[in-house]
């Protein structure tokens, strides 16, 4: 009994089965595919920035939580890495929408 629970500690650690990682590639693939139509759509600045920067936070997050692992990994490494990102994000939104607002004010109508 205590063999088979080693067994199965041991293959919990070593990360997703290849269906999950196919079906999360998949996923992300058509994440992309969706940004890239979301592209040439002719939204407004701030709702394309923001459904874009939001696609790639969930895309961020899936490549976080599969491919590298950290959906296996302890939680305290996860609290060493997501508040960072949160930052980052923050700072995308800081600096995208006033850039976007300019832009818009300079495109000829």
């Amino acid at each position: 009994m205590d063999t088979h629970a080693h067994a199965h500690a041991e293959a919990s650690n070593h990360g997703a089965s290849v269906g999950t990682n196919l079906a999360v590639w998949v996923g992300l693939v058509a994440i992309t595919g969706l940004e890239v139509f979301l592209a040439y759509m002719e939204l407004r600045p701030a709702v394309m920035l923001t459904v874009l920067v939001v696609l790639s936070v969930v895309k961020a997050a899936m490549i976080m939580s599969y491919f590298m692992h950290l959906k296996y990994e302890k939680f305290t490494l996860v609290l060493w890495l997501v508040p960072p990102m949160i930052f980052c994000i923050c700072m995308m939104f800081i600096f995208f929408f006033p850039e976007a607002f300019r832009l818009l004010q300079l495109r000829p109508h």
